[in-house]
């Protein structure tokens, strides 16, 4: 994936889907501090809840966790991309949440991380294909179908490389 700053927007296109496997998108939440053993293993689990062949494109979650080294650990684990959402992107998905909770939105503004997150990324017409899990202090849930464009389309979203770790913002 290639690299912008703020002043060169990130505009290339990510292939992320080979046409013969489904591509989904895995949805993280976790608290502070978390083990990375932690959110791969509850991560792993929702991907064998998947229960099918599948391609991971992507992991997703709220920006507050941009820095969370788990989610990095996470993101090498699997070797696919880590991006996050604000809070108001992922508030906006709560109509399709399959658990929402009060909670949630009283700590992060918005009313489910992995699922909204999930849903976020793999689109309009996407659907859960395993509601929110969780460990001691993880999240995890999966969307299908996906399909992800790399242009980083608001300053709301930000896209991470698995190598290289550094916020791109759209400018």
């Amino acid at each position: 994936m290639s690299r912008g700053n703020e002043d060169s927007p990130m505009t290339e296109a990510v292939q992320v889907n080979d046409g013969a496997t489904p591509s989904l998108v895995l949805g993280l939440g976790c608290e502070r501090g978390t083990a990375a053993a932690e959110v791969i293993g509850l991560a792993e689990e929702a991907l064998r809840a998947a229960g099918r062949d599948y391609r991971l494109a992507l992991i997703v979650s709220l920006d507050t966790r941009a820095e969370e080294p788990a989610m990095f650990a996470a993101a090498r684990h699997f070797e696919v991309p880590f991006r996050t959402f604000d809070a108001a992107t992922l508030e906006a998905e709560t109509p399709r949440l399959a658990n929402p909770s009060d909670v949630v939105f009283r700590h992060t503004g918005c009313h489910g991380v992995a699922e909204a997150a999930a849903l976020a990324a793999a689109g309009a017409g996407a659907r859960l294909v395993v509601p929110k899990m969780r460990s001691v202090r993880a999240t995890a849930a999966i969307a299908a179908p996906f399909q992800f464009d790399a242009k980083v389309s608001s300053e709301n979203e930000s896209v991470f490389s698995v190598a290289d770790p550094v916020v791109v913002r759209a400018g």
